[in-house]
Formats: C-alpha cells, structure tokens, sequence
C-alpha cells in the first residue's frame, strides 16, 4: 500500500494556468501538465535561485523528494517546449500558504513579518542578529493569548 501523499507547501498561487505555442491553434495542439506543486518547484530553484535544501526546507518536504519533484516539472516543460505541446498548470498535493512570515529573534525577541517569495531573511532587522526562527500564525496567536489570559 502506497502511503498518501503529503501537501507541499506553496507561497507562489499562479495567476496564469496555461501556455501554448503561438500560431497554433489550441485545437491541434497536444497538452501535458504540470501540477501546482511542481510550478512551486521551478519556480524556487530556477527564478529564486535557491538550493534545493533551502527550497525543500520551503515546501516542508525532504531534499530528495523536492528533486523529484522540480526534475518532474523540468522534464514536463522540456517536452512542451521541445514538442510544441501546451502546459496546463493544475492540480496537485499543495497547501498555499499565509501571504506573510512571522520571525521571532533568539537574541532580542524581536517579532516581525516578511513577505512571502523574498527568500529567508540573513538577519533580525532590530539587531543585527542570526538566531532566528520561523513561527507560523497559529502559534504566534497562540502566544498573544497566552499573555493576556496572564495580564
């Protein structure tokens, strides 16, 4: 039994779901697909220029599965490029995440937000520092709850 698959964590919901070759018409052409979460990959490793650890680390997956999945996606646009198919870009295993990121400072517990594609900060923007973590909103209410029940 195959085990289910695990959502990938997409930053990036695109506006655009379909390229085809120019002059062709749409009826004559052949299609093929790459999947949201693949579009993601592609989107990290080619555009951001991030490793694929960095990139893995982004989708909440593992190193080797982010290789198959942005070697899937590469393959999958080298065959509609090279054969003059269409891309259709649907589908998948994903989860679009929040529009923003919560950091919280290890040195001066600094809390502050950055925008989602913009790749990890180098350091806190209070001090300086590079001890720092990623909180996601759910724990960041949490906390903001947990002091003013302390109040």
């Amino acid at each position: 039994m195959v085990r289910p698959q695990k959502n990938r964590m997409v930053a990036f919901d695109p506006n655009i779901s379909y390229f085809k070759p120019r002059g062709i018409p749409l009826i004559d052409l052949a299609e093929v697909q790459i999947t949201i979460d693949e579009y993601e990959a592609l989107r990290l490793s080619d555009l951001m220029d991030m490793s694929y650890e960095e990139a893995a680390n982004s989708m909440e997956v593992s190193r080797a599965t982010f290789g198959r999945i942005v070697r899937r996606a590469r393959k999958t646009v080298a065959d509609a490029l090279i054969n003059g198919k269409a891309i259709s870009i649907q589908g998948g295993s994903y989860r679009i995440i929040d529009e923003n990121r919560i950091f919280i400072c290890n040195n001066c517990n600094n809390k502050w937000e950055e925008s989602l594609g913009t790749g990890r900060p180098e350091n806190c923007p209070l001090c300086n520092h590079k001890d720092f973590y990623r909180i996601t909103k759910e724990k960041s209410n949490l906390s903001q709850k947990m002091r003013s029940t302390q109040k």
